[in-house]
């Protein structure tokens, strides 16, 4: 009687799929979002603002994939979801467009930091600290969109609320990176926790109550700057906690100023 076992039967493999479809960088949606709300809720929500939003997540995509491709030296395995995201962003901007087309005076604006990032993606320094802070105050830069196409005129209020957050969020990209890559670097630590204090003293000079809250949180900002990197914490906690700041400094905005 043979002995001979049957052949093994081996599973088709499966064709794995592109990268670029789904970011890793998670605390960017916070980043987009919230200067999207807070332009929206400013001037009062119209559902146009659904269709901006639609387009704004779409460039996000759009920009992580092309970024993504670009550091990969352009190989073609990464080129689908540029395409298809390219294509969507494209389709909803075009609608966007019909619906109010005066928000096109804003595109200039977003040049620099999409070049800025995209260079960064290319030579693959895409965590270097120019990108970051680009990409930090390039998101803010949504807060006058949204607020331009609820339709109020108070240009000063929305440059305002811009400035706030571009401020809180290039303060992000100093904290986190002086609590992970730079946590033994004492000189940046430095850097952080002084970018924070003079951006909590700018903020007195903005009438009460406004200034007086704003600088107070501020400096809350600036201990949790010099405090929480010795910690050691995670990037995962870190980022919970940033959520936080992120609804505090908001709201402070729109309440306040």
């Amino acid at each position: 009687m043979s002995t001979t076992a049957p052949p093994v039967q081996r599973r088709p493999a499966r064709r794995r799929r592109s990268p670029g479809w789904v970011p890793h960088q998670h605390g960017a949606w916070a980043m987009l979002a919230t200067p999207l709300l807070v332009g929206a809720l400013a001037s009062g929500p119209r559902p146009a603002h659904l269709l901006l939003a639609a387009f704004w997540f779409a460039g996000y995509l759009a920009f992580f994939a092309t970024g993504l491709w670009l550091k990969a030296r352009r190989r073609s395995r990464y080129l689908a979801p540029v395409r298809a995201y390219l294509l969507l962003a494209a389709g909803l901007g075009l609608a966007l467009l019909t619906v109010s087309p005066g928000l096109l005076r804003w595109t200039p604006l977003f040049i620099l930091p999409l070049g800025v990032g995209l260079v960064a993606s290319a030579t693959r320094h895409e965590r270097a600290l120019v990108s970051g802070l680009a990409t930090s105050a390039g998101s803010s830069l949504m807060t006058l969109v949204a607020y331009d196409l609820g339709g109020t005129q108070d240009r000063t209020r929305a440059w305002l609320l811009t400035a706030v957050l571009a401020c809180y969020f290039v303060g992000t990209v100093f904290y986190v990176k002086s609590a992970i890559r730079e946590r033994d670097n004492t000189s940046f630590l430095v850097v952080s926790v002084t970018y924070h204090l003079l951006v909590a003293a700018l903020a007195l000079l903005l009438p009460a109550p406004a200034g007086p809250v704003l600088a107070t949180t501020g400096f809350a900002l600036a201990a949790r700057a010099a405090l929480l990197p010795r910690l050691g914490w995670s990037p995962a906690r870190l980022g919970v906690g940033e959520i936080g700041w992120t609804l505090v400094v908001a709201s402070a905005a729109l309440l306040l100023v």
